[in-house]
């Protein structure tokens, strides 16, 4: 952190402001000697033009006649003093940190470095004009349609996707709209979404990002989106009509359509590290601005301090800078009408000036603060790649997290690689033993399987190593961790015993991560059986391998129909997506009268409550039982390859026992009704939904007596079922 750096009084004026026949520019840069607008006409002529500062180091000037679709950039002058931090070079053309829209990419080809070819600590004196990005004048216009209720996180189904890659090979969608934001407004893809369930999609980067000069170099892009270049733009290449603010407008316009269907939008936010990577890369914005203002840098002010991996790391201790990344998140919220946030490493942004993780840190706190993200979704990736990065569980109230303690372990149990089911019970409902403390809810769980970074779950069947030749590494990136087993041959295979294995073991990972308390996030295109072909870091490939296939959806139409029908059940049963964490506290009846059943209850193969076979390795197989008053399901899952005979709870948890939905073929189970005490044949690698009948309780003068709902956690699965 550089001390003594002033945070600007009023940081809404900064950016490009259409107002009184003119636009007005601003742009905080506390340690520059001078700042120069350069408007750019369309033929790239430049007119520049100083600006005034400030006593809070904001330079500003207002330029009559200047109005929207106006593209311009800054030149900031000041000391060039590498072991100060400072490396002020106005020959490099910067785009504004405030920019509402943005122009293109970067000719990497191009003089885009501050320093010259033989030292990252001279100058470099050409003009990088013709090969970086331009920021545009924007004409704001009305927010989108508002979502008519914003949901709880808990009655949420995530869908996390590409924006490009959903549509891109859409037969439905118009041609020259597909992998744009208006492609993601089309009707028929936002059908597929409400077929299969989704309340929120979660799309990566949309913010304006370009890809890293390595990657260029290899003749391939960042397709993921995790390398940003302007806060508050929506990315310019997914606009199917132009770059000069329409991105804006066709944003929005997606927002609405998503809004009119109920779908809510969360964004995946980079907040982290920008575009330009360690001093050594690029000089596109902030670095040229103040390096030492925006980055962490380390004690000797000359290097990045980098926690992310990528070469840079924004420092939210520093107040302008925090108020940037604060302006940037109201801006999507209020004028953007985005309903929540995924922060990639997140930790980052609550490191202080020290570099030291902060759970009390003032980011958390503004945004708790702010009654703008009230009902706005912050889920966090709750790790860095710095030291105590590793956060899972830490962010308290208000906060959900990416769990990859779930993931890890259900990959795990479905492959047969866990003994037990005692964790499993924990997993299954909420992971207690991470999220129930520090005021956490029972939805600070957010439950994936696969996400982006990582195999599909197709792959995650068909492949037991990755397969990433085709970026360009050797094979050297990407996780060697994936949990993942292939059935007995890589790849893909025409032996149907062995495809009917690997869809048999997708739909038990998607039933279990629909049905797990918390908060599910399915992939895209999971559902439907997409592959990347063995690729699980296809963060370079903007091609097929990442795009999702729609001609697979045919063909794998039981699983998407699954997806849809639990995603249902969720949506129509509390029980099923419980509001507070559960110690099995048995169900009572408005006048105090003891029904005899728990709100959570483990049962074994002999319908017995769990008690020493917590302990037992060998179990892959356990029933998990939730009910409140009105209502109870009894959900089986069974990991290992046999059929096992399970004897069905007596009364009173239930009356009789309905067959709702199974992962397994349909002759299977041919019954479809059962009595307490029958024995059922759960086949092998099956999970088996039954909804348990139970006596209704209520009398007209009890019949708007509210549904029953515990308040307390699992602390150790189990333990008090027993």
């Amino acid at each position: 952190m550089t001390p003594g750096l002033p945070a600007p009084v009023d940081s809404t004026i900064l950016g490009a402001q259409v107002r009184d026949g003119g636009t007005h520019f601003a742009l905080w840069a506390p340690r520059a000697t001078r700042v120069e607008l350069a408007l750019v006409d369309e033929d790239r002529t430049q007119h520049n033009r100083d600006m005034h500062r400030s006593d809070d180091g904001v330079w500003s000037v207002f330029c009559p006649g200047v109005g929207a679709e106006q593209r311009y950039g800054y030149r900031v002058h000041g000391e060039w003093d590498p072991g100060a931090g400072a490396r002020f070079n106005p020959a490099k053309l910067l785009t504004d940190p405030y920019a509402r829209a943005i122009t293109a990419g970067v000719d990497y080809s191009g003089p885009i470095l501050d320093h010259t070819a033989e030292s990252d600590y001279l100058p470099d004196p050409e003009d990088s004009f013709v090969a970086v990005p331009l920021s545009v004048v924007v004409d704001p216009g009305p927010p989108p349609t508002p979502i008519a209720r914003r949901r709880p996180l808990v009655e949420s189904v995530i869908y996390e996707t590409h924006l490009k890659g959903f549509t891109k090979l859409h037969p439905a969608v118009p041609e020259h709209l597909r992998g744009t934001y208006a492609g993601m407004a089309y009707p028929a893809v936002i059908e597929h979404l409400k077929r299969v369930g989704v309340t929120a999609v979660e799309f990566l980067p949309l913010h304006h990002f370009v890809s890293e000069p390595f990657i260029v170099g290899r003749g391939l892009s960042n397709y993921w989106g995790y390398n940003t270049l302007g806060y508050f733009a929506p990315h310019a290449a997914y606009c199917s009509v132009g770059t000069l603010g329409q991105q804006v407008t066709e944003f929005k316009e997606m927002v609405s359509a998503l809004h009119e269907a109920d779908i809510e939008v969360i964004l995946d936010v980079v907040y982290n590290h920008t575009a330009e990577g360690g001093h050594e890369g690029p000089t596109l914005s902030w670095r040229g601005i103040d390096h030492a203002g925006y980055y962490r840098l380390t004690n000797d002010l000359r290097n990045d301090y980098d926690v992310t991996g990528c070469g840079n790391s924004v420092d939210s201790s520093e107040p302008g800078v925090l108020n940037m990344i604060m302006d940037s998140l109201r801006y999507w919220v209020t004028e953007m009408g985005v309903d929540g946030f995924r922060f990639d490493l997140v930790t980052t942004l609550i490191r202080d000036g020290h570099h030291h993780v902060d759970q009390n840190h003032a980011f958390k706190q503004m945004l708790s603060d702010d009654p703008v993200f009230n009902d706005i979704k912050l889920i966090a990736e709750p790790w860095d790649m710095g030291p105590y990065g590793y956060q899972v569980g830490a962010f308290g109230k208000d906060w959900s997290e990416w769990n990859d303690r779930y993931r890890g372990f259900m990959r795990d149990y479905w492959r047969g690689a866990v003994g037990g089911v005692s964790e499993l019970a924990t997993r299954l409902s909420g992971s207690g033993d991470v999220f129930h403390h520090s005021e956490h809810q029972i939805e600070a769980s957010i439950n994936f399987i696969t996400a982006h970074d990582g195999f599909t779950m197709r792959d995650l069947v068909s492949y037991a190593t990755k397969h990433n030749q085709a970026n360009g590494e050797q094979n050297r990136d990407g996780s060697d961790d994936n949990r993942s087993w292939n059935c007995g041959y890589e790849g893909e295979t025409t032996d149907p015993a062995i495809n009917a294995l690997r869809r048999r073991q997708v739909k038990n990972m998607m039933a279990t991560l629909i049905l797990s308390h918390g908060v599910p996030m399915i992939l895209a295109g999971d559902e439907m059986g997409r592959t990347q072909e063995g690729n699980n870091n296809a963060y370079c490939q903007d091609g097929p391998i990442s795009w999702v296939h729609w001609d697979t959806l045919a063909e794998w139409s039981d699983v998407t129909e699954l997806t849809g029908l639990l995603t249902r059940l969720r949506a129509e049963h509390a029980v099923l997506r419980p509001e507070r964490w559960h110690n099995g506290n048995v169900i009572t009846l408005p006048d105090g009268t003891e029904t005899g059943r728990k709100s959570l209850a483990w049962f074994n193969s002999h319908g017995e409550l769990f008690g020493d076979a917590w302990h037992d390795t060998s179990r892959k197989l356990i029933g998990m039982y939730v009910s409140n008053r009105d209502e109870a399901f009894l959900v089986w899952y069974h990991a290992g390859d046999w059929d096992q005979t399970v004897q069905l709870p007596p009364q009173p948890w239930a009356c009789d026992y309905t067959l709702i939905a199974h992962t397994g073929e349909p002759h299977e189970l041919a019954d479809v009704e059962w009595t307490p005490g029958a024995e059922v044949v759960v086949p092998g690698r099956t999970v088996i939904v039954l909804r348990a009948g139970l006596p209704s309780w209520r009398t007209p003068e009890w019949a708007d007596a509210p549904a029953d709902h515990s308040s307390d956690r699992v602390e150790r699965a189990g333990a008090d079922e027993a």
